[in-house]
């Protein structure tokens, strides 16, 4: 079984479904409310988890309710938890969503404890990076942290997912020492400073970036490499919500790769995911399994 270390965020996510998403200044009646778990970490967690891998979760929460809440639903998901802190001083994370009828939403996070996860608590988790076959880790937790995680794993020739969202910028010498980069068109962007693709891919390519996974929402996923340059198109489903759909196409990316497979036939996965999430309310929730992946692909093939 493929053993996968994430170090991320852990939030409560707190949904409206609206008919528009709201301009500023503009007030509108929402729909239904729900609260799912989420965080990107956590989400990726739960994906890798639900397809097949064998995970363990480093991250912080309030030692409040929605805490208590989030270390069960991954306790649930068969994440492994002992590395996952409870912080007195501080509330746990929270995302406030907006979903319109497309699928398409607005996030804003309130941080929390996430913004507490720091180099020691990573550190404190070394001896399961070592024996891990690859690091998952985003960008909802301090860029310090996640560097002492990513030094680490290359310390211990561990292979690094890394997922940079939020959108931020990130320094040459970190972006050159990840395996596999997955931004979507907006982080490509902030990231290389090119509004233009194909001019933000050469420039992320000169800094080192080995393999660079392009999300495209709707319009499937572009892989870029010194042997290949090639376009997966999207599975075709009906998006209803597409919040944790970047995350289930990481977290079965990662699942992928770490089993050995080959990066076409891991993105295909991630691929399945992505378009099954989004096919689903919520964030977790939506997240697919291995069969559910395995059933699209097969569907596909006929």
């Amino acid at each position: 079984m493929a053993k996968i270390l994430v170090v991320g965020s852990i939030n409560m996510d707190l949904v409206v479904r609206v008919s528009q998403i709201p301009k500023p200044g503009e007030t509108i009646i929402g729909g239904d409310f729900e609260t799912y778990p989420g965080g990107k970490g956590a989400n990726q967690a739960v994906a890798a988890s639900r397809m097949g891998g064998e995970v363990t979760m480093v991250g912080r929460v309030g030692n409040d309710d929605f805490g208590n809440l989030l270390i069960q639903g991954l306790v649930d998901n068969r994440v492994r938890t002992t590395y996952v802190i409870k912080d007195s001083d501080v509330s746990t994370g929270i995302a406030m969503i907006a979903v319109e009828p497309s699928g398409q939403n607005i996030i804003m996070v309130a941080s929390g404890a996430n913004a507490e996860v720091s180099a020691a608590d990573v550190n404190n988790a070394r001896d399961l990076m070592r024996e891990a076959d690859l690091l998952l880790v985003q960008l909802e937790c301090p860029l310090d942290t996640i560097s002492k995680a990513i030094d680490l794993a290359k310390a211990y020739d561990v292979a690094v997912v890394l997922n940079p969202a939020p959108a931020q910028h990130l320094s040459e010498g970190l972006l050159s020492m990840v395996d596999y980069l997955t931004p979507n068109e907006t982080e490509l962007a902030l990231l290389s400073g090119e509004t233009d693709m194909e001019k933000g891919i050469e420039k992320l390519k000169e800094w080192g970036v080995k393999n660079l996974i392009i999300t495209l929402g709707s319009n499937g996923v572009r892989v870029v490499n010194k042997e290949l340059d090639r376009h997966f198109p999207s599975f075709d489903v009906t998006a209803i919500d597409a919040t944790a759909a970047g995350d289930a196409f990481n977290g079965a990316l990662a699942v992928g790769l770490a089993e050995g497979k080959p990066l076409s036939e891991a993105v295909h996965y991630g691929n399945a995911a992505g378009a099954l999430a989004a096919s689903k309310r919520g964030a977790q929730p939506s997240l697919p399994t291995r069969e559910d992946v395995e059933n699209l692909i097969r569907d596909r093939n006929k």
